[in-house]
């Protein structure tokens, strides 16, 4: 048996449109001109970080596993990187508590020269690193005017890593507070919750991404920097020398390739405090 379709004709007497084909597009395809600026967006990304990332590897496994492994097992390198890793560690973990508060007291009251101190606290981005240096040696070092003399000693190391990282946590955890809500603390407090409680259930789980982000930010950037370490730390082996001291000592020899092998386990140690700060912004954003 056949049954016969019929159209019912449209006012007027037209016929209703029928599906259109060869000229559907899917919900996830990109129109010409985003498909355009994608390109030039990766082929730019490419050129600017993939193609240098690729090349730091290809030069450290130059000499295979043996020039690699020689390199990185140096007693100086292993202790600079110790150094280096330890003391960003130690900085970071400064950074989330007290980046955190700045940030709640920038946001969340008013006070005398409020906006100084926001000025101020970009100081750090916007100086030359070895400006950042000589302002330490000035205040930390021989003369100092605080009366003390840190120079050439892992303080100096610990407090030149905090100056140029300071800004990380406050200016990525103040835009989420200023989005927060206060009437949801209200509503919580209301209901017979604590401050604490308050803070891990409701503030901590948004603010976590913020966090861990500003972390991951603050942390790249101290196992990174040279500029601002050059005059106060001293460049001492065994004791002030950071990794990327080491580097430079490494290329002035000629070694390319030692020296590629200490970037490239940067890079690894970089990518591994990225993703395991990651988990963690979200492990605490779902227990909230």
């Amino acid at each position: 048996m056949t049954a016969n379709l019929i159209t019912a004709p449209t006012p007027g007497g037209a016929t209703p449109p029928g599906p259109r084909r060869g000229r559907s597009r899917s919900a996830n395809s990109l129109t010409r001109g985003a498909g355009i600026g994608l390109g030039i967006a990766l082929l730019w990304f490419s050129l600017l970080v993939l193609i240098p990332l690729v090349a730091i590897l290809v030069q450290a496994s130059a000499g295979g596993w043996p020039a690699y492994w020689a390199a990185l097992s140096s007693p100086q390198t292993l202790s600079a990187l110790g150094l280096t890793v330890g003391e960003a560690i130690a900085v970071t973990a400064v950074n989330v508590v007290l980046g955190t508060m700045i940030a709640w007291v920038l946001v969340r009251d008013q006070f005398w020269g409020k906006r100084v101190l926001e000025i101020v606290i970009d100081i750090p981005f916007a100086l030359p690193t070895i400006v950042a240096g000589l302002v330490l040696l000035t205040l930390y070092g021989p003369g100092s005017p605080l009366g003390v003399n840190w120079a050439n000693t892992r303080i100096a190391v610990f407090l030149a890593l905090l100056f140029v990282t300071v800004p990380f946590v406050v200016r990525t955890v103040q835009p989420v507070l200023i989005e927060l809500e206060p009437e949801v603390e209200e509503a919580s407090a209301s209901l017979g919750a604590s401050r604490f409680t308050t803070f891990r259930l409701i503030i901590l789980p948004a603010l976590a991404p913020a966090i861990t982000s500003g972390a991951a930010l603050s942390f790249a950037r101290g196992i990174s920097e040279y500029g601002s370490l050059v005059l106060l730390s001293g460049n001492l082996p065994y004791a002030t020398e950071v990794a990327s001291v080491r580097i430079l000592s490494y290329v002035e020899g000629d070694q390319l390739t030692s020296a590629a092998a200490v970037a490239s386990l940067l890079l690894v140690i970089a990518l591994v405090v990225i993703i395991a700060l990651d988990l963690i912004s979200r492990r605490v954003s779902r227990r909230g």
